[in-house]
């Protein structure tokens, strides 16, 4: 395993680009043709400035010779990243694990144009602990409860639980009633991606064998909207946003589904989607302990369509 040359900054790991074969002369031919979308200036700036080192720790140069087969270190830098006004809770906290109750628009991890303003990076600031590593990921759209690590040594072992489905996870969710449907009812298919950018489709071939299973119940309705208990059996990207719109009731104020967008330049806080991780259930494999952590928050279109929400 490569070592990371560079120390964390502000709750920031430096990333890394694998340096390939090639014919170019220097450093800045390989970045240039690499990243041909990048403002030119910006790659010479960071170059100049010695924002790039090599495995050793030492920083390249504008006019460094090309280093074939090598690793190039460097910390990822988002411009203009609008803060998000809304708290992350942490709902449990021990020696292993961390539970929190995440909000709407906050990404898991950094990523893209979310860098500071992710769960990630305000926890390990939270607590001053640059060890601290997600187990699962939530989308950014979706607020609840989500699971971190401590200490990497346990990271291993509460990962397995993922991998062999040992945790029991419910989510609500606000979408179309259906009077016409029989719930509760599971939802099984094939979920690939979409030609679509980033977005997820059921699979047209009925012979392909399913991927994916959702049990949905209804927790409420008013003969136009309902509150949807979902209770996910396996875990593909979108599962639950797709499930739902395949069955012509896509969850309350989602911008992927059942048609793309266009992004926005600034999210609009007032219309989060209407999907949230209500609790996780599963044996600790480090303490031996049953743990079950519900999130506190309630929907927005709960409040408003349901007089008497749960």
């Amino acid at each position: 395993m490569v070592k990371n040359p560079l120390p964390v900054r502000a709750g920031i790991s430096a990333s890394r680009l694998y340096i390939p074969k090639g014919d170019w002369k220097t450093l800045l031919d390989f970045l240039l043709h690499r990243f041909p979308h990048m403002d030119v200036d910006i790659i010479k700036m960071r170059l100049a400035r010695g924002d790039m080192v090599n495995q050793h720790g030492v920083a390249y140069q504008l006019d460094s010779v090309y280093p074939a087969d090598s690793w190039l270190w460097y910390y990822r830098e988002v411009e203009d990243e609008v803060p998000v006004p809304f708290e992350l809770t942490v709902l449990f906290q021990d020696d292993y694990l961390i539970a929190v109750d995440k909000p709407h628009f906050l990404a898991s991890i950094p990523g893209g144009r979310y860098l500071q303003e992710t769960a990630l990076i305000r926890l390990r600031k939270m607590f001053n602990n640059y060890h601290i590593s997600p187990l699962h990921r939530l989308d950014r759209d979706t607020a609840g409860v989500l699971l971190f690590c401590m200490h990497p040594d346990y990271r291993g072992a509460y990962q397995s639980l993922f991998q062999g489905r040992d945790i029991h996870k419910v989510y609500e969710c606000v979408a179309p009633w259906r009077q016409e449907l029989t719930f509760p009812l599971t939802h099984c298919s094939h979920i690939e991606k979409s030609p679509q950018y980033f977005t997820m489709q059921e699979a047209s071939d009925p012979s392909i064998p399913p991927n994916s299973e959702t049990l949905i119940e209804v927790i409420q309705h008013n003969e136009c909207y309902a509150h949807y208990r979902l209770i996910p059996h396996t875990g593909k990207k979108h599962q639950l946003r797709v499930h739902m719109n395949s069955l012509r009731m896509p969850i309350c104020h989602d911008e992927f589904y059942p048609v793309l967008l266009p992004a926005r330049a600034t999210d609009n806080f007032k219309k989060p989607l209407q999907l949230l991780a209500r609790s996780i259930r599963f044996l600790d494999p480090v303490t031996r302990q049953e743990r079950y952590f519900e999130s506190m928050q309630t929907l927005d279109l709960v409040k408003q369509y349901f007089t008497h929400a749960l």
